[in-house]
């Protein structure tokens, strides 16, 4: 019988003519499951798994291996591989004699045999074995290759084919999954178990440190204690591909990547790394702020391209998958510069044309809208360039009553804030503040936009020779003034003081922003080849505890807006066509007199403030918001509260709670005297036709 079985194994492998591929091909049809983002000079950001059906690394050539792979390999699958051609036929006979006479299971096959069922599909050992006719064409096969094949590509195809454990397919996978190595590397304890796993991929562990125990002893000084412990720590533990370290997990999900990809994109892959650790040291700063994500974006004003792109600090966020370039997030004050622009644009202001910050009160479908600064006071007549250095409130929402909601809406639009997609209606006046939800990276572009004379061009992840059109969205003349403006120490001063993390080493533009009970915090500005946008914050919207945008995000912009001037500090802008400067004189004078630029045709030396009666009436009273308590020994019709109306009023009628004062309660001079009344109350002013001018809210307890 067994005599039989041999010759006819051979007679019919005589006969099989395998078709197999040759080398080249089956290199070249080895394809990666991943793909790799690199920087801008091809250095490594991310790796990203694309195909989950496999888990393969790229081809490793057999010089490229370490000799103890080798060794070890030929030692525990094929000791006779190099003399044999296909078949080791001492081998067959062995395994033939154990399986029918001592009914043990024994394998004969060798590498080549192993190989040919690797690339051929039809040949593979399948759940209950082989078949006779399967081991006939495999033999058939394995001489086959042999005769136009070299032993080197054997050796070669089969580890970059071979399954060595779970889905670690191929001795790249193998050695960086369970050894965190390239296989150039491995030494001999690693290849004993590496070279176990073949003959079992998905044995035990214990199984497996005892096969490459005995592997160990036939390749020599190696102590086996020390391979069964490497053994059972490598297997015991979750196998790892990817780097250490991650750089642009977020960018990369934006990329089409393919199997095998290697894609080269415009971040540095430096810069990203110091925004990144930038990063994280800011949120350890505000750890006990109730504070922990972040996201930075930096862009090439000239070209477009993204240098950095960090989506989350990953390290201190419980939501680092969460991507807050592309979150959509309340802006706070950072639409201002917009919002003068196109103001100063129109004609409608001047940087030095007057504002008054005082107390406003508007009405609204959902409302009355009662804007504050952020440190809850009023600064009274201030010009445009201190209203917006200083980021004042309230004079943005006049300045927003004359531009108008949905011409500043449509403007906003345009600079590329696409993710304001409702109507003007649906903002209202909060838009002036930052009441409609932007990205970090519309924004940052739309400040590119300002760095660039006023055109707005789309951002570039993957450089490109070819040019990128844009278009204008404000004019120069009137961006440069904005910029000239975010750029002044003093005209911040009020609000920030002269020495805050907004300075640089060099010229700089730069806007901070807190949104309603801050839960978002941002700071974004430029120099002449950088705009840099940073957003500080909670993934999950739960507010920051005491966090402004000059403590929050400013730090992390100023060291990265430094980091890009070393060597060389950004120069100011040079003045465009279009501008004029004069010497302008306030009467009175509410800021000191100072040189400042005006559109063509706009220019004046005397900036006079307004007449009392050429503004709109307001309240005066104990201030809107306020809080009052009756004293429980004082008569309560004696108890009242004074309002008054400033800046002219006449004709207008006082209302409480929507309806006509009781005449018993004004005075001689057109005040109002309210008795206090337990509860919430609303007093307006209104004119004979029912138009409400100017509210206060105040609560009686």
């Amino acid at each position: 019988m067994t005599r039989f079985s041999i010759l006819l194994i051979l007679l019919l492998a005589q006969q099989v003519q395998a078709a197999l591929p040759g080398f080249a091909l089956v290199r070249a049809a080895h394809i990666s499951s991943e793909a790799w983002v690199l920087d801008r000079h091809d250095r490594l950001l991310q790796s990203v798994r694309v195909d989950k059906a496999h888990r393969r690394l790229p081809w490793v050539s057999l010089a490229d291996l370490s000799p103890a792979m080798i060794a070890a390999l030929i030692a525990s699958e094929d000791r006779r591989f190099m003399s044999h051609a296909g078949v080791d036929w001492k081998a067959m006979v062995g395994a033939i004699w154990t399986n029918l006479v001592e009914h043990r299971q024994r394998g004969a096959s060798t590498l080549t045999m192993q190989l040919v069922g690797l690339i051929d599909p039809s040949l593979r050992r399948d759940a209950e074995g082989r078949s006779l006719n399967q081991k006939w064409r495999q033999i058939g096969a394995a001489r086959e290759l042999e005769k136009h094949w070299s032993k080197e590509q054997i050796l070669e195809a089969y580890l970059n084919l071979a399954n060595f454990r779970g889905e670690l397919a191929g001795i790249a996978t193998a050695a960086r999954g369970l050894f965190g190595k390239h296989p150039s590397g491995l030494d001999r304890a690693e290849a004993s178990v590496l070279a176990a796993l073949l003959r079992g991929p998905n044995a035990k562990p214990q199984v497996v440190a005892k096969r490459a125990c005995g592997v160990a002893q036939r390749i020599g000084r190696v102590d086996c204690r020390f391979v069964s412990s490497l053994a059972l720590s490598a297997l015991n533990r979750a196998p790892r591909l990817e780097p250490a370290r991650q750089f642009a997990p977020h960018l990369a999900r934006r990329l089409n990547l393919a199997p095998g990809q290697s894609l080269r994109t415009s971040l540095d892959a430096d810069l990203q790394a110091f925004v990144l650790d930038t990063l994280k040291r800011q949120l350890i700063e505000l750890r006990d702020r109730q504070v922990e994500d972040a996201a930075a974006l930096v862009l090439d004003n000239a070209s477009g391209e993204v240098l950095a792109w960090v989506g989350s600090s990953a390290a201190t966020s419980e939501a680092a998958e969460v991507d807050g370039v592309t979150a959509a997030r309340l802006p706070g004050s950072t639409l201002k510069p917009f919002l003068y622009g196109l103001a100063i644009e129109r004609g409608l202001l001047t940087a030095a044309s007057p504002l008054e910050d005082s107390p406003l009160a508007l009405d609204t479908p959902a409302g009355l809208y009662v804007p504050q600064d952020y440190e809850r006071d009023f600064k009274g007549w201030v010009s445009v360039r201190t209203a917006l250095g200083a980021s004042l409130n309230v004079p943005a929402v006049r300045t927003l009553l004359l531009l108008g909601v949905e011409r500043f809406h449509a403007g906003l639009r345009r600079m590329g804030l696409n993710s304001l997609s409702h109507d003007g209606d649906f903002y209202g006046y909060a838009l002036a503040l930052g009441g409609g939800e932007v990205t970090l990276l519309e924004l940052a572009n739309a400040y590119r936009s300002l760095a660039n004379g006023g055109v707005l061009r789309p951002v570039v992840l993957i450089p490109s020779a070819k040019g990128h059109a844009g278009g204008r969205v404000l004019s120069r003349a009137s961006a440069y003034i904005i910029g000239d403006i975010l750029a002044d120490k003093s005209a911040r001063g009020l609000t920030f003081g002269m020495s805050s993390p907004l300075e640089t080493l060099g010229w700089a533009a730069v806007k901070t922003g807190t949104s309603k009970d801050m839960r978002d915090n941002w700071c974004l500005g430029y120099t002449d080849r950088y705009t840099v946008g940073v957003w500080v914050g909670n993934a999950s919207g739960t507010p920051m505890r005491d966090v402004s945008g000059v403590s929050g995000a400013a730090p992390i912009w100023q060291a990265v807006m430094d980091r890009l001037q070393i060597g060389r500090p950004s120069k100011a802008p040079k003045s465009p066509p279009g501008l004029e400067s004069r010497i302008v004189r306030f009467e009175p004078a509410i800021e000191p007199e100072r040189r400042e630029l005006f559109l063509a045709g706009t220019a004046q030396d005397r900036v006079v403030m307004p007449r009392s009666e050429t503004l709109p009436p307001r309240i005066e009273g104990p201030g809107n918001g306020a809080i009052l308590a009756r004293d429980p020994d004082i008569p309560g019709e004696r108890q009242k509260a004074h309002f008054s109306i400033a800046d002219g009023g006449r004709g207008l009628i006082w209302q409480v709670d929507g309806k006509p004062a009781d005449p018993a309660w004004l005075d001689a001079d057109g005040s109002l005297l309210w008795p206090l009344v337990p509860g919430a109350h609303r007093i307006s002013l209104s004119t004979v036709d029912g138009q409400t001018v100017a509210a206060m809210l105040v609560t009686v307890k």
